[in-house]
C-alpha cells in the first residue's frame, strides 16, 4: 500500500461510529517493548541497529497477517510523507524526525501500526474510533502475544518490561483517549477538570500528543504511571475517568442549551458560515470553527451536515494534508488560502438552514 492509499483509506476511524463518538474522538493504546539481546536505542551502534531492524522486521512478518502489513522505511520517505503519517496518527513525531534507520509497519485496516527503532525497539499501537477500551486492549494484547512468540522481550521479574525511558517501565502501556470538550471550555470548567486529572496521575495533551496544543477543544487523556500497576487497573482508571469527563461535557452542553439555546445556535451557524465563505483561514480559526460545528451537530442544532465530514475535515485541513491535496504549499499565507478553498469546496452543499 502506498502513502497515497494510506491517506485516502484512513477515514475508517473517523466515521463517528464508535461508542460515545459524539464526545470521544478516538481510543489508542500503545506498548513500548525492547528485545532482550540488544542494548537500548541510545547504546546501539550502526551494525547492531541494522541487525536489530532486520530481526524485528522478520519477526513481525512471521506473525499472523504480518505479510499483509505495509512496510515503510523513514529514510525512503519525503518530509511530506512522514508528516502525513503523523497527521494521520499512524506514527509519532519522534519517529518522523529521527535521523537514522527506523520504520513503521501498518495493518491493512490502519487500526494498528508498529514503529521500529523509535525511542524503544518497538512501539505497538492500536487506534479505534470512539470510546472502545475493551476492543482496543484485546486487539493490542493479542498482537503483543503474537510478537512475543517471535522475540524475547527485555523483562525483569520485579520491574516488568524494561524501556528506554524510566516512566514507561512496568507495563510499558500508554492508554490515550481523545475527547472533544467544547462545552467544558465554553463554560470555563475545563481548568477544574485538568487540575483534577493531574492529581490522580493522568496527563492531558493536545491533538497530536506530547508537546502539541489543544486546538479545537480536543484533548488526550492518558495514564502516567506504568510501574507497579497491572494493565487491567490502568484500563479501569482511565475508563472511569473518561466516563466522568463525558458526563461533565454532556451536562455542560445541556447547560449551554438551557441558558441560551438561540445564542449557541447562532454561534454554531456563524462558525459554519465562516468555514463556507472565508477567503483565508488559519489552522487555529479552522479548528475553532470545526469544533463548534461538530458540537452543534451533536447537540441537534445542525441536522443537514454529516458529522463524519467534519471529522475528516479536521485532519484534511492540517498542513501536510493540504500540501498533499494541492501539490505544493510554499507559505503559511498560501496554506491559509488553500485551506479556505478546500473547506468551501466541501461545505458549499451544506448551507445555513432556514
Amino acid at each position: 500500500m502506498t502513502i497515497d492509499e494510506l491517506v485516502q483509506n484512513q477515514w475508517e476511524w473517523l466515521q463517528n461510529e464508535g461508542p460515545e463518538a459524539d464526545i470521544v474522538f478516538s481510543t489508542r493504546i500503545r506498548l513500548a517493548r525492547n528485545v532482550a539481546e540488544f542494548p537500548f536505542m541510545s547504546r546501539l551502534n550502526s551494525e547492531d541497529r541494522k541487525n536489530l531492524h532486520q530481526k524485528l522486521h522478520d519477526a513481525l512478518r512471521n506473525c499472523p497477517g504480518g505479510k499483509d502489513y505495509t512496510f515503510l522505511e523513514m529514510e525512503n520517505l519525503s518530509d511530506l510523507d512522514r508528516n502525513l503519517l503523523v497527521e494521520s496518527h499512524l506514527i509519532s513525531r519522534e519517529l518522523a524526525d529521527g535521523s537514522e534507520m527506523r520504520s513503521v509497519m501498518i495493518a491493512p485496516d490502519e487500526h494498528c501500526s508498529i514503529m521500529l527503532l523509535e525511542e524503544d525497539h518497538l512501539r505497538i499501537q492500536v487506534l479505534r474510533g470512539g470510546f472502545d477500551l475493551h476492543a482496543t486492549w484485546e486487539a493490542i494484547n493479542d498482537l503483543d502475544d503474537q510478537i512475543e512468540q517471535q522475540l524475547v522481550y527485555a523483562w525483569n521479574e520485579q520491574l516488568g518490561y524494561l524501556t528506554a525511558c524510566p516512566t514507561n517501565v512496568g507495563t510499558g502501556m500508554r492508554v490515550s483517549v481523545m475527547l472533544h470538550l467544547p462545552a467544558l471550555v465554553a463554560t470555563r470548567q475545563f481548568p477544574k477538570v485538568y487540575q483534577s486529572l493531574q492529581k490522580i496521575s493522568l496527563t492531558v495533551r493536545g491533538l497530536y500528543g506530547e508537546g502539541s496544543q489543544a486546538f479545537g477543544d480536543f484533548y488526550q487523556i492518558s495514564n502516567q504511571v506504568t510501574l507497579g500497576v497491572r494493565e487491567e487497573a490502568t484500563l479501569q482508571q482511565v475508563g472511569d475517568v473518561v466516563r466522568s469527563v463525558i458526563n461533565y461535557e454532556m451536562r455542560a452542553r445541556s447547560f449551554l442549551l438551557s441558558e441560551n439555546a438561540d445564542k449557541v445556535r447562532q454561534d454554531v451557524l456563524q462558525c459554519l458560515e465562516i468555514l463556507r465563505t472565508s477567503e483565508t483561514l488559519s489552522p487555529e480559526e479552522t479548528m475553532r470553527c470545526l469544533s463548534y460545528v461538530r458540537m452543534g451537530i451533536n447537540m441537534g442544532l445542525i441536522d443537514h451536515l454529516p458529522i463524519h465530514i467534519v471529522n475528516q475535515l479536521l485532519i484534511q485541513t492540517q498542513p501536510a494534508h493540504l500540501q498533499w491535496i494541492y501539490g505544493g504549499v510554499t507559505s503559511s499565507l498560501d496554506a491559509n488560502l488553500l485551506r479556505a478553498q478546500y473547506l468551501q469546496k466541501h461545505l458549499q452543499a451544506y448551507g445555513i438552514p432556514q
